[in-house]
């Protein structure tokens, strides 16, 4: 298995595809399967793209990492990371829930280098208590499937989804839960007491093509915080998405797509 050894984690790695380098960045508390799992049908079709998915710290299949204190840590290791794998080339970047958190991290440290930026379902506020969150809304829930669910399993998809069939718990299962039960708990609560950057983001001025992709049933991070940040991205689209919460890409599959696709046009011809 690759791994990646830095000063403070060894991260695994998978690169799939060749081209224009695009970094992944998954959420809190799950795995690279997260972004596997929505982005390479995306690549069946369409080549000319690197595709770099990995593991945060305490998530997955990265080890040694111990040394990570807080999200300063994450975000270092992450940034020593980029580094090794393309060394001072231009990349795309796209990130999801905690993932787009660092990933605004990252355009501020690196913003040179980032050729785009997909944001899904990012966290923009992270102090949890001061988001502007909807009501936890289940819009359709299969009973039949739900009974079959063990106690854990049926918490789990509920909390964060709305729209509860058979296809979306199977997706949510193999890309989402798998990484939720192999995270190391004690470590994520560690992190979850320095949750936030200690330095707040600046983000001015933005001008590479980018995409907001949110769920308007969103109670983990929402939708609306992200507005504050629109005039920051200059090229940026702005996208909520009616029937999804906090995983889009699973509930609005298609949509999803296209949006992504669109966004990886633009960037080609930026």
């Amino acid at each position: 298995m690759p791994y990646c050894s830095l000063t403070k984690a060894s991260i695994y790695y998978e690169v799939i595809g060749d081209g224009i380098p695009i970094i992944m960045i998954h959420g809190f508390g799950v795995d690279h399967r997260l972004m596997k799992g929505c982005m390479e049908p995306i690549f069946r079709e369409r080549s000319g793209f690197k595709r770099i998915y990995f593991d945060l710290p305490g998530m997955g299949k990265t080890k040694e990492y111990h040394q990570v204190e807080n999200a300063d840590d994450i975000l270092e290791t992450v940034l020593d990371f980029i580094q090794v794998v393309i060394p001072d080339q231009p990349y795309l970047l796209m990130g999801e829930s905690y993932g787009g958190y660092l990933a605004r991290g990252i355009v501020d440290a690196q913003r040179e280098h980032v050729l785009g930026l997909c944001l899904l379902c990012p966290v923009i506020i992270p102090e949890k208590g001061e988001r502007t969150l909807p009501a936890h809304t289940i819009l359709y829930e299969d009973d039949g499937l739900l009974s079959q669910l063990t106690p854990r399993e049926k918490e789990a998809f509920r909390s964060e989804n709305v729209v509860l069939n058979k296809k979306n718990w199977v997706r949510y299962r193999d890309e989402v839960y798998a990484g939720i039960i192999c995270a190391d708990n004690d470590f994520l609560a560690k992190i979850e007491k320095h949750y936030g950057l200690s330095t707040v983001l600046e983000e001015d001025s933005f001008d590479k093509p980018s995409t907001f992709i949110l769920g308007k049933k969103d109670a983990v991070v929402g939708y609306k915080d992200a507005f504050q940040i629109l005039d920051r991205y200059q090229k940026a689209s702005y996208n909520v998405l009616e029937q999804a919460g906090h995983y889009v890409q699973i509930e609005q599959a298609d949509l999803f797509q296209k949006l992504v696709i669109e966004w990886l046009d633009r960037s080609v011809l930026d």
